[in-house]
């Protein structure tokens, strides 16, 4: 029942914005438009850049629906205009590209940096332990997203920050624990990395006899595959695994991500043996049977494992690679023990 009322609220709040973009379209295809074009063509723009987006924030000021979402029918009515506008009558519209819209996207900008920086200070405030960045990305842009677009934009953001921004060493307290010192993934994603760039050459070179665009929408996306894997290689340097307040994160980098409270595990173990994964047993690399694991953690009831772009997947059983494997079992056994003794009391 409320989903079916959330769902016309949507509509409804949708409905309105969308109708008046059709009717400025239809507008401009009747004999009206023809015989008026200079002045509807004026009126059309304004309706299309400022009317619909206004309309729009009256609709939802008093809803959950994140401001910044106005901006969407900005870009919207842009598009609309410059496509239905002739252009010898596009001269208010290309002074809203010029000198309106940089000031909306420069604003929005300093607004996420604000927020996020805000965050920030917020987890330094009430966290015990290290700040972790894309925990507080997430956060701040779950309160300025659409919910649809917090997982796609964090990642890219967090590719980026990751790959060409976040420099100092990170230094682990004792409540953290590193997994990518002895387990061969950094060496792979290198080796994979020189791999794309040797491919794309070749590639370029011959696409580039065929079809030139072609070659470098291929360049383009090679590259960029290349960023992001250099990203995911520093992310892992960056979110160690950790053990606080009671409960253990556990971390691959910006791939994979769980949250286990201490409380759920049922067992703890040193092996390096094989396992069958399957619905309930998956490991908490992204690369899977590719990375050899050392320790596998099984819990009491299942948890949920998220990765990339906030894919989720069930497990009860997970192994994972731990680079001091010894004391990380020993700290995780010496915390649930104080609970239980903390339980009887």
């Amino acid at each position: 029942m409320n989903r079916t009322l959330n769902l016309q609220k949507s509509l409804a709040i949708l409905g309105i914005p969308v109708l008046i973009i059709v009717i400025m379209i239809l507008l401009t295809k009747s004999s009206i438009f023809t015989k008026n074009f200079n002045s509807l063509s004026i009126a059309i723009t304004f309706d299309l850049l400022l009317t619909v987006p206004f309309i729009y924030f009256l609709q939802i000021r008093k809803t959950n629906i994140p401001k910044i979402t106005i901006l969407s029918f900005v870009i919207i009515g842009m598009v609309v205009c410059t496509i239905i506008i002739p252009s010898n009558n596009q001269y208010y519209l290309d002074l809203f590209k010029t000198w309106i819209f940089p000031v909306l996207e420069l604003s929005i900008v300093s607004y996420v940096i604000y927020k996020l920086t805000r965050f920030i200070k917020r987890y330094k405030v009430n966290k015990n332990g290290s700040v972790d960045f894309f925990t507080v990305l997430k956060d701040t842009c779950r309160e300025i997203l659409p919910k649809a677009a917090v997982i796609p934009v964090v990642t890219e953001i967090a590719v980026f920050y990751y790959g060409f921004i976040y420099w100092k060493k990170r230094n682990l307290s004792k409540n953290e624990f590193s997994y990518h010192k002895n387990s061969g993934t950094i060496s792979l994603l290198i080796a994979l990395i020189v791999i794309i760039g040797i491919e794309t050459v070749v590639f370029h070179i011959l696409l580039a006899k065929w079809n030139l665009a072609a070659a470098w929408i291929l360049t383009f996306l090679s590259i960029y595959s290349g960023i992001q894997i250099i990203g995911f290689i520093k992310s892992m340097y960056k979110r160690p695994i950790s053990i606080e307040n009671n409960k253990l994160f556990l971390r691959y980098g910006i791939m994979n991500e769980t949250i286990i409270e201490l409380c759920n595990i049922d067992s703890i173990e040193i092996s390096s043996k094989d396992i069958e994964l399957y619905k309930i047993t998956r490991k908490l690399s992204f690369l899977g049977a590719l990375e050899n694991h050392n320790m596998i953690i099984r819990l009491k009831e299942e948890n949920t494992l998220i990765g990339l772009y906030g894919i989720k997947r069930t497990y009860k059983n997970l192994a994972i690679h731990i680079d001091d494997k010894n004391e990380f079992k020993n700290r995780i056994i010496s915390v649930s023990n104080r609970l239980k003794l903390d339980a009887t009391l």
